[in-house]
């Protein structure tokens, strides 16, 4: 073969298949602090656009959003893990994630957005190089961590999705926030 033949060749696009034991995870800033998500969870990135405001709602949930003729329920993390609701800024975006849970007897989907102060990247980090949550010093609950990811000397918070965004736990907070309010004094 010819010089001239090799370099008009092309090989067809390889496609990319993570190593075994290998996990991919988008990750993102809250507070200063990094975390990160499976990336199986997630459906889009979004810019932070209009929410619509819901009433007699706990904090953390910020409102909904229009994606697609779809209502879709926006939760501020920074507020879920019982920090200050997060400021708005240029970087701020929603992470559209889709969750599975149970409702009687069948499974249902649900897209939930999660705000986060800025997107950074995705990252694969090899399952050796997470270690478990920690018991105690994390600023968020630790049933609400997977793991910690061991990044360019560092550590990343690996959230578990499953627990944060539990329909059923956000529900009893909601009818708890809803009985307050009803409660409270005029």
């Amino acid at each position: 073969m010819d010089q001239s033949t090799a370099l008009v060749r092309q090989d067809p696009p390889a496609t990319f298949v993570a190593a075994p034991g290998v996990q991919q995870f988008l990750t993102f800033m809250l507070n200063a602090e990094a975390f990160a998500v499976g990336i199986l969870n997630i459906k889009e990135i979004i810019e932070y656009g209009q929410l619509t405001g819901i009433p007699l709602m706990p904090a953390f949930i910020r409102g909904v959003i229009n994606l697609r003729g779809a209502v879709v329920p926006v939760i501020d993390l920074s507020a879920r893990f019982g920090a200050r609701p997060t400021a708005v800024a240029r970087r701020t975006c929603i992470v559209i994630v889709e969750m599975h849970h149970q409702v009687d007897d069948s499974e249902v989907q649900q897209d939930i957005g999660i705000l986060v102060d800025s997107v950074n990247e995705v990252l694969e980090i090899p399952a050796g190089e997470i270690e478990p949550a920690p018991a105690f010093g994390a600023n968020i609950r630790a049933d609400f961590i997977r793991g910690m990811g061991k990044v360019a000397g560092g550590f990343v918070i690996i959230l578990d999705l499953d627990r944060v965004l539990s329909i059923t736990e956000m529900s009893q907070i909601a009818t708890l926030a809803h009985a307050g309010t009803a409660l409270a004094p005029p």
